[in-house]
């Protein structure tokens, strides 16, 4: 979408919506491109990333202690006559 900066000093609202819905919103002096209003995209900061990373490494922790115990469960059934000898 391409508006005069005239024309936006009325619609400001409705252009910073528009932007923030990922709508391309371009202002225009004379007829020249000027400015391109965009949406501003947050960044995690340090302590959500530390988090987000503590949560991850958790899990994996988890996923491999229980991959370990049922690869020890799958390796002894056949000790206790639950399953076939391992080949």
């Amino acid at each position: 979408m391409h508006i005069s900066v005239t024309e936006a000093k009325g619609q400001l609202t409705e252009l910073v919506r528009r932007a923030e819905s990922g709508n391309e919103v371009i202002l225009t002096r004379h007829g020249q491109e000027v400015v391109r209003l965009v949406p501003i995209r947050v960044r995690p900061d340090r302590r959500s990333r530390k988090a987000l990373l503590e949560s991850v490494r958790a899990a994996a922790a988890l996923s491999a202690a229980t991959r370990q115990v049922a690869a020890r469960v799958r390796n002894q059934d056949f000790l206790y006559g639950t399953s076939e000898v391992p080949t």
